[in-house]
């Protein structure tokens, strides 16, 4: 089934790593007739603004997902999520809806659940040391 997809003016949107502009001041409607990795620029967090564990994390999670072999970027995420449970114990039930996720397959369901857990952070007293995490 193809999905449609309503592009702002000037929204960017990423699919499988080519990055798209609606260069236009009005809505354009895509529609996505075959299967593909996709995120809008409202998603994005970007390398700079990455500058907690869990906004890496997330970081490293949108890469995951538009990449068409992730075996490399799991394994940063693994090595990024065991640093988040040792510096953030209570992110422990949204690490493991990640980790859930990824073992289905369902990336962009990753995606979404990494910002609950930037959420997560946020709502905490103490901010994490992010120098320690890769």
């Amino acid at each position: 089934m193809p999905l449609r997809i309503i592009v702002k003016p000037q929204e960017r949107l990423i699919v499988n790593g080519a990055v798209l502009r609606n260069g236009g001041s009005h809505n354009i409607t895509l529609i996505v007739e075959t299967q593909c990795q996709f995120l809008r620029e409202g998603e994005l967090i970007s390398e700079s603004e990455a500058d907690t564990p869990c906004k890496k994390l997330c970081l490293t999670l949108q890469v995951l997902h538009l990449s068409e072999d992730p075996a490399d970027v799991e394994n940063l995420f693994f090595a990024q999520a065991v640093e988040v449970m040792r510096l953030m114990p209570s992110a422990a039930p949204i690490l493991l809806q990640i980790q859930e996720a990824l073992a289905a397959k369902q990336t962009y369901a990753a995606v979404k659940f990494g910002k609950q857990l930037m959420l997560h952070e946020r709502e905490l007293p103490i901010i994490c040391d992010s120098s320690n995490v890769a």
